[in-house]
């Protein structure tokens, strides 16, 4: 499990030794653009700008930056500033956490997506994402706010975006499933991987996966880190939403941008990281 990032300089010393070399069974070697791969993603995130979204490409050490509609042309001509190891590039609407009111899981003041459910010896959870859980204790199945599911007992945002919900109510019905899919384990993205995404809002939308190790800059100071990019399109409350490759759950849906008329990218926190951090288990 990743330390929460409340000092963001020491996430990044550790984020950036774990980019910066490729370990084996018989040591370290420095990856051949590890310098610019630290100088590229630590110059975007220095300038602080909300709506941005990089990933950092090993073979090149190039930090493609995505720029949403909020980005002012300044802060863009800043970004472009950076010179040529920073890539930017502008993007459809804008990027945000995707929680809205309707169908879905419902707190008093939010909806989201049940992502996984999942298990730690007879108790029973499900895993969503952590904007969603973070300060909002109690989880309903509908609008109205009247059977509930249960509470939240963790919650992890920014820095990670995963929350965890147990069910409390035994009558509230919890399959291993994801829709039709019986979920039988975990597996671990890359890129060109082919996926699919089950929000409660948009169904099922498949496409792959562009990138690993992406940095979104949310504003108000929410960053998250470490999330698996998509070309999948998702809509506001589809937040918390399952990313799968066959019968393998993959991530949790943290936010995106575009829309699914339009088009858009979505980004994933990676799923194998809260069942870790709470020793939780699929079923």
């Amino acid at each position: 499990m990743r330390a929460r990032r409340g000092a963001l300089g020491r996430f990044l010393l550790s984020l950036f030794v774990v980019g910066g070399f490729a370990v084996s069974g018989t040591g370290a070697a420095a990856l051949p653009h590890a310098g610019a791969h630290v100088a590229g993603a630590a110059a975007v995130e220095s300038l602080g700008i909300a709506g941005t979204a990089w990933i950092v490409d090993e073979s090149t050490g190039t930090t493609h930056v995505l720029a949403d509609s909020g980005v002012t042309d300044a802060d863009l001509a800043r970004l472009r500033g950076l010179g040529g190891a920073v890539g930017v590039e502008r993007t459809g609407g804008r990027l945000r956490p995707l929680l809205a009111g309707g169908d879905g899981v419902y707190s008093s003041a939010r909806r989201c997506t049940a992502g996984v459910n999942v298990q730690a010896d007879s108790a029973y959870y499900f895993v969503t994402a952590g904007h969603c859980t973070d300060g909002l204790p109690t989880w309903y199945t509908t609008s109205a706010l009247t059977t509930v599911i249960g509470p939240s007992t963790a919650s992890s945002f920014p820095g990670d975006d995963f929350g965890v919900v147990r069910y409390a109510d035994t009558s509230v019905p919890h399959p291993g499933t994801i829709g039709t899919v019986d979920v039988t384990g975990t597996a671990t993205a890359y890129v060109g991987q082919s996926v699919c995404r089950r929000g409660a809002v948009t169904g099922v939308s498949c496409g792959r996966v562009t990138g690993l190790n992406a940095t979104i800059n949310y504003g108000n100071g929410e960053i998250v880190y470490g999330l698996i990019q998509t070309d999948i399109c998702s809509e506001p409350g589809d937040s918390g939403a399952p990313l799968y490759a066959g019968d393998k759950v993959i991530g949790i849906l943290s936010g995106g941008s575009g829309s699914c008329a339009a088009g858009g990218v979505s980004y994933y926190q990676p799923i194998q990281e809260a069942l870790d951090a709470h020793g939780l288990s699929v079923y």
